[in-house]
């Protein structure tokens, strides 16, 4: 099947899929690519997305976002956690799978 290092687990993301380690411990964790997500201000006209209020309270109301990807979590409490980052472990690991 060939080694599943941190680099196959990137592409796997960077094509929409789920991943995580064989070797976590934490039941249905997994990480996922969130890609790149632009709207417009919080007091912008019309209809659709646009910020929320809690961005909008940070950033200003009349402020579009431009949120660059990143790397999130699930957790094993069922909670989103974004920005992860990987342990020298995870880094090394080659136990990288798909998650379901």
């Amino acid at each position: 099947m060939g080694e599943t290092g941190i680099g196959w687990a990137v592409k796997q993301m960077q094509n929409g899929s789920k991943v995580r380690r064989s070797g976590w411990n934490g039941k249905g964790m997994f990480i996922v690519l969130m890609p790149r997500l632009q709207l417009p201000a919080f007091n912008a006209q019309g209809p659709g997305a646009k910020v929320n209020d809690r961005t909008a309270k940070h950033i200003g109301e009349g402020q579009a976002l431009d949120s660059q990807p990143y790397v999130a979590m699930w957790t094993s409490q069922g909670q989103w956690q974004p920005g992860w980052v990987c342990s020298q472990a995870d880094l090394l690991a080659l136990d990288w799978e798909i998650a379901q």
